[in-house]
């Protein structure tokens, strides 16, 4: 809805992870590796599926290893957004032996990962199919891997919502206590950032109501069961936009759309997707 990084964004995103992540798993070296493989020892790889998913994260592999050893030449035979399936090829690997074994494990886990988001992002914008209704993700990312990770939602075929706390306003239930009301927290945000499109969170048919005669953007229905959901499309009747929120899991999600809600967000997209199961094989 606000935020959709571009694989730039995504790029400069991941460097310092990797940086990080090379520090963290490589250290002072692949002791292994470097006690094995002939130090002038040249090796090629294939990166291949285990399972069937929808990929996202290959321009990341080759990232990875530019930033460990730019001799290792890394060739991927897939772009991102495409679905495999067990035993497909992803990615051709050629150069020092040991660096491509160094970097392995760092490469797969940003690949598994986005992976997995986007597999699973896939199966909920299936799900909905023909309704009109869009998926979206949330704020509950893995920190530091927030624009990674929605790049992978988006290449599933979801919506991003906000990026984060300062690109869009979301007045929420503990907003409403502090402030004493809706309407005073919708007109405090208002006043202080008019230009940020707000999004109001309801919990009942009642704060609905009151919603409904202030200057909102969205409505989110937060933790509400089927029947309050329809309820609330009928008294909205297209008047603003709504947003479903809160447990929604992938054998609820189509009934949900097929209230009529305009979008549906998922913490569970990037918080409890399955990695894709994904592996480095050496060939030759």
């Amino acid at each position: 809805m606000n935020f959709s990084p571009s694989l730039a964004d995504v790029l400069q995103s991941a460097e310092r992870l990797i940086v990080s992540a090379i520090a963290e798993d490589i250290g002072s070296g692949d002791a292994t590796s470097l006690a094995v493989i002939p130090s002038g020892m040249k090796l090629k790889a294939v990166i291949v599926a285990k399972a069937e998913g929808v990929m996202a994260g290959l321009p990341v592999v080759k990232a990875v290893y530019s930033k460990g050893d730019s001799r290792v030449k890394v060739a991927p035979v897939i772009n991102d957004g495409t679905r495999v399936k067990p035993a497909d090829v992803l990615v051709n690997l050629e150069g020092p032996g040991i660096s491509i074994l160094s970097f392995e494990r760092i490469a797969l886990n940003f690949l598994q990962r986005l992976s997995g988001i986007a597999s699973f992002t896939a199966a909920f914008v299936a799900a909905v199919q023909g309704t009109g209704t869009v998926i979206l993700d949330t704020r509950k990312t893995t920190p530091g891997y927030r624009v990674l990770e929605k790049y992978a939602v988006r290449i599933g075929g979801a919506q991003n919502h906000r990026q984060g706390l300062y690109d869009m306003l979301l007045v929420k239930d503990n907003h409403i206590h502090a402030a004493g009301s809706i309407t005073l927290a919708v007109r405090r945000a208002r006043e202080c950032y008019p230009a940020l499109s707000l999004e109001l969170e309801v919990k009942s048919l009642d704060q609905l109501k009151e919603a409904l005669s202030l200057p909102v953007d969205i409505i989110q229905l937060d933790n509400m069961d089927l029947t309050a959901i329809r309820q609330s499309v009928a008294l909205v009747n297209k008047r603003v936009p709504l947003e479903v929120s809160g447990g929604v899991k992938l054998d609820t999600v189509r009934e949900i759309a097929a209230t009529g809600v305009n979008y549906i967000s998922i913490g569970a997209l990037t918080h409890s997707a399955p990695a894709l199961d994904i592996s480095l094989e050496l060939v030759g």
